[in-house]
């Protein structure tokens, strides 16, 4: 619990009115007074404040009306670029940023499991082509992001890695590593919560203020907005969903275990298919029939069990689906998932609306840098963690 003094009231204020801009796409003064509840006088202040520090741009004024033109206002997509970075473990994604999530320039390398060396090696060769492609130098970057699997060196067998090289992440502070290879501040997120922030933050609709979100990746995790903002629980966990129990479901008890492109993987080998569309995917996985279609009814039926739990603990009222998956597979998924839904006995807890995600395989480098956004500019509804 913390005091409020001028500086602190200013600053809620001025991430109340950026955060409701981003929310809404552009407002006016009067609809921001009528919005918050601040005066005219006050809101004007703070208009004129951010429009200075170049963060709000002018739109047309809006003729028409009785009284004097009204002059919507939105967020300047050039005032500040962020980098965000995802270490996973079968690829490397870095991606430039604005501040409206405009992608500016990306780049992307695969591997057979990451290590620190590999990662050192894949930000000194991406980097320059970024900033090239941008037209921009590294001063023009206001922080980085990373991205990076919460104790990256469990399941190494899954994913064909060795142990021992995978054990170093145990004690690796990546952040440390990095700070003389990113530009910026450096803030390190789990993999799936960026993924999250990325929907919350730059999404291309309007998530729900009280939503579950799922990733759907080499493994599965995702991320839980409440009362308007991500959040991440005491230990940064919340949204570790990979875990949940799953009834009945022949192959394993977690959710993990079947609403995962490892699980697809494994399928498609039985099956004697190769998994390198799983690394690289194209924009269309109908080569992977029937494997594809039995793999994202196992989905559908293990993700409506787990959403069934969570809505038991929180009122959820919307569920959004993502992943690594071309969109025409995430839309597919989507949909089937509402329909399991639609069978299953909720015992009196309102159904959740299902949603799709809007950044596929790249939501994890880009919410890396969304997590700068969310802590500057929109509003936090936690304590800030140590």
């Amino acid at each position: 619990m913390k005091g409020s003094n001028q500086l602190t009231v200013r600053d809620n204020n001025e991430r109340l009115l950026l955060h409701l801009i981003r929310r809404h796409g552009a407002m006016t003064k009067a609809e921001a007074t009528r919005e918050t509840g601040l005066s005219a006088n006050a809101i004007s202040v703070i208009f004129n404040a951010l429009e200075q520090e170049g963060l709000l741009l002018r739109g047309e004024p809006v003729r028409g009306r009785i009284g004097q033109p009204s002059t919507p206002m939105r967020l300047n997509p050039d005032a500040r670029l962020y980098l965000g970075l995802k270490i996973g473990r079968r690829g490397f994604d870095m991606v430039l940023v604005d501040l409206c999530g405009g992608l500016r320039a990306q780049r992307s390398a695969r591997h057979d499991y990451p290590t620190p060396e590999r990662t050192i090696a894949f930000v000194t060769s991406a980097l320059p082509q970024l900033l090239g492609e941008a037209g921009v130098t590294q001063d023009a970057i206001a922080g980085s992001g990373i991205a990076i699997p919460s104790q990256l060196w469990h399941w190494s067998g899954d994913f064909g890695a060795l142990q021992g090289e995978m054990d170093v992440w145990r004690d690796h502070d990546i952040a440390s590593t990095l700070s003389d290879h990113l530009p910026g501040q450096i803030l390190v997120e789990n993999d799936a919560t960026a993924a999250c922030y990325a929907e919350w933050v730059f999404g291309a609709r309007r998530i729900k203020p009280d939503s579950l979100y799922f990733f759907v990746g080499t493994f599965i995790g995702g991320g839980v907005i409440l009362d308007g903002a991500v959040y991440r629980g005491c230990r940064g966990n919340a949204g570790a969903l990979g875990p949940l129990r799953i009834p009945d479901e022949p192959g394993g008890t977690r959710l993990v275990d079947h609403a995962s492109l490892s699980v697809l993987g494994q399928l498609l080998a039985r099956q004697g298919e190769a998994r390198a569309a799983l690394l690289d995917p194209p924009a269309d996985w109908s080569a992977l029939e029937p494997v594809l279609s039995d793999w994202i009814l196992r989905c559908a039926r293990s993700l409506a069990h787990a959403i069934v739990s969570a809505s038991a603990v929180i009122d959820f009222e919307e569920v959004v689906i993502d992943g690594a998956f071309p969109p025409e597979t995430r839309a597919r998924l989507a949909r089937l998932l509402e329909s399991r839904l639609n069978r299953l006995d909720l015992g009196g807890i309102p159904h959740p609306a299902v949603a799709q995600g809007s950044f596929g395989g790249i939501a994890r480098a880009v919410g890396a840098a969304a997590r700068h956004v969310s802590d500057r500019y929109m509003l936090r509804q936690e304590p800030e963690m140590p």
